[in-house]
């Protein structure tokens, strides 16, 4: 990766996984090469059980397949990083863009029950 160190999408709950899919990685860094500034990871890789904790989407969340991970970002910055992911071809994009926790979603999931894609959602 050019622009991103594998730890900074490490799980959260301190177990050290960061178990990110390299596709998903690579279409990152190339967005991230699109942007042109730095890109904090506010949520990379989560494992199963510390994805129930803290997501509805229990045990097998789209952070659990290494294909998605939070951006922080805001406002106009926001809005130039959503036209990139876009463009770059991620297939699910969720927006919170309320509070002082902002950030972006993006993940490359392909459509399953229940999960459509491409699709955007707000938090």
């Amino acid at each position: 990766m050019r622009f991103f160190h594998i730890n900074e999408f490490e799980c959260k709950c301190g177990c050290g996984r960061a178990d990110m899919d390299p596709a998903y990685l690579e279409k990152l860094d190339q967005l991230r090469g699109d942007y042109g500034k730095p890109i904090i990871i506010s949520s990379g890789y989560r494992c199963p059980s510390h994805n129930a904790k803290v997501s509805s989407t229990g045990t097998t969340g789209p952070h659990t397949t290494g294909k998605a991970s939070d951006l922080q970002v805001d406002r106009s910055d926001a809005y130039l990083l959503l036209g990139l992911a876009y463009a770059r071809g991620f297939t699910g994009i969720g927006i919170n863009q309320k509070g002082s926790g902002r950030f972006i979603h993006l993940d490359t999931l392909r459509e399953a029950p229940g999960q459509p894609r491409p699709t955007l959602w707000s938090y």
